[in-house]
């Protein structure tokens, strides 16, 4: 596969493999991807040539560090259906941290009504108020989750969770239910980590604006980006995260993708040097968004990165992956729905998740077999994959999860079944 060779690892490995040798079959790009040569080159090229510290100073150094830097703000827009003046990118460490700061910036515009120096021009707009509702799912990652569940206790807001089906899936019916016009946030992920399955994303958006008008919508968009095409404008979400490192870009970059009127309605969650427009001994004011929320000195090499992985994937064309990827779970359930006691999580239908599945092997724990695969040079994830209320849900504690990007191979689906079948005999079961 030509793929395959732009990435060091692959290529170690295929290598390893013609001659022989032990190597490892990766499935686990669901929790990490691995890097392609033209990202690695544009971080190493920045860090050792070009490296220079961003929106400081006057040099044509600075100049050139600060293109780059603003350049790849500009490509995530585009790769993502979220146009300037509409929405703004800031830049995050991944979606965790961009989830906390919406949660963090609306406790503060909360805390504003009592305290206006926290507060920004126009974040009441945003506050919760004592008995105000917010919004989730059964389904999500913990980072989809725990910042709720915070800023509802510190507010006095009541989370209503959404509960999930059997398959562990939730209709737009069910989020209807539960909307009225106390509900300020809905939350909810795009593809789920665990089952792979891809919510209505615009049905929900437009039902809640519908519904509960003065609410605001997040979509956790983690496990979609890297894998079919996303389009924030036509979702018509508010606020929309995703993490750089699930699609062949470095660790520490993702971003938050906002609508501006909203961003600019936002307190920062951290505050510090380039995010001000004026300091005095006892106030400050905050520059607009993105800089507002980006203070410190900002994580450069990595935007360049996550900038390199965004050309890689455009030049590939993500509907053109997006239907290989589809190929190989397609392959991947079929053969999962061949073996005897080992259940699939999520949708009978392959059709509806997204490059992943995860399988509950009766009678073997997830980590036991794991362990076999591992023993095989199968790399998955098992656990509860940051998502214990889903498989709890779900009547299991942990899972086993075959993760797929463009880069796999049949032969790869095919090492992971065998796995599982050796993991069934050595235990038995």
């Amino acid at each position: 596969m030509a793929l395959r060779k732009q990435f060091a690892y692959f290529r170690q490995q295929d290598e390893r493999a013609a001659a022989g040798k032990d190597f490892s079959i990766y499935l686990d790009s669901a929790a990490t991807s691995q890097r392609p040569d033209p990202v690695l080159d544009a971080e190493r090229e920045f860090i050792t040539l070009q490296n220079a510290a961003v929106h400081r100073g006057t040099s044509n150094a600075v100049g050139e560090a600060t293109n780059r830097f603003e350049n790849a703000r500009q490509l995530v827009a585009q790769f993502l259906g979220a146009p300037e003046p509409e929405y703004t990118v800031v830049w995050a460490a991944g979606a965790t941290d961009a989830l906390n700061t919406i949660a963090t910036g609306i406790s503060e515009a909360t805390a504003a009504l009592s305290v206006p120096a926290l507060g920004v021009p126009g974040s009441e707009r945003l506050a919760i108020h004592p008995g105000d509702e917010i919004v989730t799912t059964e389904a999500e990652h913990h980072a989809n989750l725990i910042p709720w569940q915070r800023l509802a206790a510190r507010c006095g807001a009541k989370l209503l969770v959404v509960p999930v089906d059997e398959t562990g899936t939730w209709s737009v019916a069910a989020i209807r239910e539960v909307l009225n016009s106390r509900t300020r946030i809905v939350a909810f992920t795009d593809v789920s980590n665990v089952t792979g399955w891809r919510s209505p994303a615009a049905a929900v958006v437009q039902s809640v604006k519908q519904l509960a008008p003065n609410a605001v919508t997040v979509l956790d968009t983690c496990q979609s980006v890297p894998h079919v095409p996303v389009n924030i404008a036509a979702t018509g979400v508010d606020f929309a995260v995703f993490s750089g490192h699930k699609m062949f870009a470095p660790n520490g970059i993702g971003a938050l993708v906002g609508r501006t009127e909203l961003l600019a309605a936002l307190p920062p969650a951290r505050t510090g040097g380039s995010a001000i427009t004026r300091v005095s001994t006892d106030s400050a004011e905050f520059m607009p968004p993105p800089l507002r929320f980006e203070p410190g000195t900002q994580p450069v090499s990595q935007v360049v990165g996550l900038g390199a992985a965004i050309d890689f994937i455009s030049g590939l064309d993500i509907t053109r992956l997006a239907a290989y990827e589809h190929s190989l779970v397609e392959y991947l359930v079929s053969e999962i729905n061949r073996l005897n006691g080992v259940t699939l999580l999520g949708p009978a239908d392959p059709a509806d998740r997204v490059a992943l599945a995860a399988v509950n092997v009766a009678g073997v724990h997830a980590h036991d077999v794991g362990q076999v695969l591992d023993s095989a040079g199968v790399i998955t994830r098992v656990g509860h994959h940051c998502a214990q209320p889903l498989h709890r849900a779900l009547g299991i504690t942990a899972s086993v999860r075959a993760s797929v990007h463009a880069t796999n191979t049949v032969a790869e689906i095919d090492a992971f079944i065998a796995g599982l079948k050796d993991a069934k005999k050595y235990f038995q079961v």
